[in-house]
């Protein structure tokens, strides 16, 4: 079993993380999917995929739900039947879910350099141009991308532009924590944003700050 991480947030939040190592047939072995989630598997191509859509219930399992606990709406976002607030992540071999009674979204990316070639679409690189070295400028382009990305999936507005906007505060590796805001149909939300690095990869999550939209006009 390959639980690789459990952090309590808060008394309401919790992330975990789950590091894929296990076959299909034993991430597979008393799950029981709902007939639409068992089409989604069949219809993946992929072993990694399917491997990680199992490997989430595993994940759903570890804080008292399955899959009947848990639908999708028009938009592809994920939600809970009991009203609490769920985002699912996965890159490559790790998946990820929060669950909260406030929104939220989660990300996790693999640190790559191929972020140095997209960058300039989802963020001004000018921004980064005290950075010491190209490793240093990938890891923090990537918890860039995933702040972006877990705010975009806990918004989930048709429309909403990583380059234009949403907007992450600078801050220090050190800190494993900044804050975000997006601007969007006239009005200003701010995000309170956590990150984490382990074996190359980067998770970030982040949770609708408590501060009142504030128009932007």
């Amino acid at each position: 079993m390959s639980l690789y991480k459990t952090i309590t947030v808060d008394e309401h939040t919790k992330v975990l993380i789950w590091k894929i190592e296990e076959s299909l047939d034993w991430l597979s072995k008393d799950i029981e999917l709902t007939p639409h989630c068992r089409d989604r598997v069949e219809g993946m191509k992929s072993e990694i995929h399917r491997r990680g859509f199992m490997s989430i219930r595993h994940l759903l399992a570890e804080v008292g739900y399955t899959d009947k606990d848990l639908y999708y709406d028009e938009l592809g976002k994920p939600h809970l039947k009991d009203g609490k607030y769920i985002s699912i992540t996965h890159s490559f071999n790790f998946t990820g879910i929060i669950i909260s009674n406030k929104e939220v979204g989660i990300d996790i990316e693999k640190q790559r350099d191929k972020i140095l070639k997209i960058a300039n679409k989802f963020t001004p690189l000018k921004e980064y141009h005290t950075l010491a070295n190209e490793e240093a400028l990938v890891r923090k382009l990537t918890i860039v991308w995933g702040g972006k990305e877990s705010i975009y999936k806990l918004q989930a507005e048709p429309g909403l532009s990583f380059l234009h906007h949403i907007d992450i505060t600078d801050f220090d590796f050190e800190a494993n924590s900044t804050t975000g805001k997006s601007f969007f149909k006239g009005y200003t939300w701010y995000f309170e944003l956590k990150f984490l690095e382990f074996e190359d990869f980067t998770c970030v999550y982040a949770l609708r700050s408590a501060k009142n939209p504030k128009s932007a006009y």
